[in-house]
């Protein structure tokens, strides 16, 4: 193992494109971080849903919101708003996500950036 890396997202590992968003992927030697750029109309459900092959997004998520807002939502329960400097938890028990308002939402995910979108 290299005792010094340096990676940029301008220059991601892999990245991964659906309909009105993308996940970039970095791979660090004992983990791997992602970055979610979503355009304004942006659900999971809807968009990512039949990347994964489940009905809702079943990730474990940790990250942090760098720009605009997106709601987390488990079902039959009300949806949260996660805001700008939020940072933010997220359980595997399913749940679907959207953008709120006309603002790209961007964040970084700390834990289930591996699994995401795959």
């Amino acid at each position: 193992m290299d005792d010094l890396i340096l990676k940029q997202f301008d220059k991601p590992d892999e990245v991964r494109n659906f309909e009105k968003g993308k996940f970039e992927i970095v791979k660090m030697p004992t983990m791997t971080i992602g970055r979610a750029t979503y355009k304004p109309g942006w659900k999971w459900s809807d968009d990512v849903s039949h990347l994964s092959g489940t009905k809702f997004c079943e990730v474990e998520h940790l990250g942090i919101v760098i720009q605009g807002k997106a709601t987390a939502q488990f079902e039959g329960e009300d949806p949260v708003v996660m805001n700008e400097g939020d940072i933010f938890y997220v359980s595997n028990k399913p749940h679907d996500s959207w953008v709120v308002g006309e603002e790209d939402y961007i964040s970084i995910h700390f834990l289930g950036a591996d699994k995401y979108a795959d």
